[in-house]
C-alpha cells in the first residue's frame, strides 16, 4: 500500500466493511462511490476534508504490548461496536494469535497473554475476519501489518 500511495495524487479507498464474506461484489455501491468522491475532493480539488480511515504509521513494542500509531485520525479513533476486533500479535516465533486491543488517545494498544514479548502486530489480516477500527468520520482503517515476514498471508507467520 505504501508503494502505491507514494505516487503523487493517489489515494486508497478502503471498503473492507462493506462486503460480505463470500461475495466481493458489494450489494450497495453508493458508499464505495461516496468514499472515492471524498478522495477526489481532497486530492484533486484540495478540499480540507478527511478522505481516509486510519492508516498504519508505526508500532512500538515494549512491556508486553504493541502501541500502534496512525495517520488520518479524522477527529479520533473509534470502534464500530462495543470493542475492537481483528487484531493479531506475535512474538519471535511468528505465531500470530488473536489479541486484545483498546484505543488509548490516538493510538491502539494491542496485547495477548499468549505473547509476552511481541514483535509484530496486524489488523484485518485474516480471511472473513471482523475488523472494526475506524475514525470518527466513519471511515474504516486500512488493513495493516507491522512485519515483513515472507509468508505474510498465513496466520502462523511462516
Amino acid at each position: 500500500m505504501k508503494t502505491a500511495l507514494a505516487v503523487k495524487n493517489t489515494a486508497l479507498t478502503v471498503t473492507i466493511d462493506l462486503g460480505e464474506a463470500k461475495d466481493v461484489h458489494y450489494p450497495d455501491k453508493k458508499p464505495v462511490g461516496q468514499r472515492l468522491a471524498l478522495a477526489a475532493r481532497a486530492i484533486a480539488y484540495e478540499e480540507k476534508i478527511e478522505y481516509s480511515g486510519p492508516v498504519f504509521e508505526s508500532a512500538k513494542f515494549d512491556g508486553g504490548k504493541a502501541v500502534v500509531s496512525f495517520t488520518h485520525l479524522g477527529g479520533g479513533l473509534v470502534a464500530k461496536g462495543d470493542r475492537l476486533t481483528g487484531f493479531l500479535i506475535c512474538g519471535a516465533d511468528r505465531k500470530f494469535v488473536r489479541a486484545e486491543a483498546v484505543i488509548e488517545g490516538n493510538t491502539v494498544v494491542v496485547r495477548s497473554d499468549k505473547v509476552p514479548n511481541p514483535v509484530s502486530v496486524r489488523d484485518a489480516w485474516e480471511r472473513n475476519l471482523e475488523c472494526n477500527l475506524q475514525n470518527k468520520d466513519g471511515l474504516p482503517a486500512s488493513p495493516f501489518r507491522s512485519d515483513d515476514f515472507v509468508n505474510f498471508f498465513t496466520r502462523d507467520g511462516g
